[in-house]
């Protein structure tokens, strides 16, 4: 925290373990892992390192915006709900 405090230009932010998908490099791994992983068949680490390394290649020079497909107020309520959910379970 100190270290924080004499950069400015660093803001943390809590990410909830129960709201991994915020988190916009995961989502980018999970792309990832869809579009140039999953299905593929590498004979070597450097093969899969030069696969990752052509998609994000790829996905830089055509880049597309994520998009939120829900509202503030309704990924809200869903945290809200999960927490009231979480409590309820360890309060028993």
């Amino acid at each position: 925290m100190a270290r924080q405090a004499r950069n400015k230009r660093i803001t943390l932010h809590f990410t909830p373990t129960g709201c991994s998908w915020i988190n916009f490099v995961e989502c980018f791994f999970s792309i990832i892992t869809r579009q140039a992983i999953r299905r593929g068949s590498f004979t070597s680490v450097k093969e899969l390192v030069a696969t990752i390394g052509a998609f994000i290649d790829h996905w830089n020079d055509h880049p597309v915006p994520f998009t939120w497909t829900k509202d503030a107020d309704e990924i809200l309520r869903k945290i809200n709900r999960a927490k009231t959910k979480a409590s309820v379970l360890t309060d028993h």
